[in-house]
């Protein structure tokens, strides 16, 4: 994917807010643990942060949270859900934080559109020593066989080389470094799964997936085949042709420590 690509891809949310806010999962609480173990204190900063749903995870567990956000649909939605929750206006390449102010930044499926060129140095401005930078990533576990077919006739812009476990660890295991060659920020990464299904419909399903950046951004008659197709698949399989179905899913962590 090219740079104005990639900016458009990174752009597309903000049209589908509020879809996002209803039909994206939350993240695993024991990938949330594991993402903040070893952080020097429980200051946190959701990056990228959305409508708020990891954010909305770091609050139920206690942590207190800042988020940020550059888009002004999903901030606002995230404003309406989460009121108590101090969220700004801003991105991963201009954090409006001061210098080591957080002791952890987590980025909830938001990582891989960050430039890490200038955002690398932003996060480490704004860590504290030894803080922890976590990317998370909920990822369906096409290890069972239905999910195996309904990657395939979705196609990458509804599942794609980051939504499965195998994919994922290829696709993030360097997603903390800038794509071209410059100075290091961050140490060794280490990568953990945990496991996290969500109850789902069959329409939910098609509505969350609907809400993939690569959907959004198809021409509508394209979207609308594509959409189609994969309601077709889910009527036909005896796990999710009826009613409410446990989606296998998994939070993927990409952990990494402040140089």
């Amino acid at each position: 994917m090219d740079q104005d690509e990639q900016r458009l891809h990174a752009s597309s949310f903000g049209a589908a807010a509020v879809a996002y806010a209803e039909h994206r999962p939350d993240y695993a609480h024991a990938a949330v643990h594991w993402a903040l173990e070893g952080a020097p204190g429980r200051r946190v900063l959701d990056l990228g942060a959305g409508t708020g749903k990891l954010t909305a995870t770091l609050a139920e567990l206690g942590i207190d949270a800042i988020a940020v956000e550059p888009d002004p649909a999903m901030l606002s939605e995230l404003r309406r859900s989460l009121p108590t929750v101090r969220a700004l206006s801003g991105s991963a390449e201009a954090i409006p934080l001061p210098d080591a102010s957080v002791d952890a930044v987590l980025a909830g499926n938001a990582m891989h559109w960050f430039d890490m060129a200038v955002a690398g140095p932003e996060i480490a401005r704004v860590l504290r020593p030894g803080g922890v930078l976590a990317g998370l990533w909920n990822v369906m576990d096409d290890r069972v066989a239905w999910v195996a077919g309904l990657a395939r006739v979705s196609g990458a812009a509804a599942i794609g080389p980051r939504d499965t476990p195998a994919s994922w660890r290829v696709e993030t295991a360097a997603a903390h470094l800038p794509k071209e060659s410059g100075q290091a920020r961050f140490g060794s990464p280490e990568q953990e799964l945990f496991p996290h299904g969500q109850l789902r419909t069959a329409d939910s399903l098609v509505a969350t997936l609907a809400t993939r950046a690569g959907m959004l951004v198809m021409p509508d008659g394209e979207r609308e085949a594509a959409l189609r197709r994969i309601r077709d698949f889910l009527a036909t399989e005896p796990e999710t042709a009826e009613g409410e179905f446990a989606l296998p899913m998994l939070t993927g962590v990409l952990r990494t420590r402040r140089l």
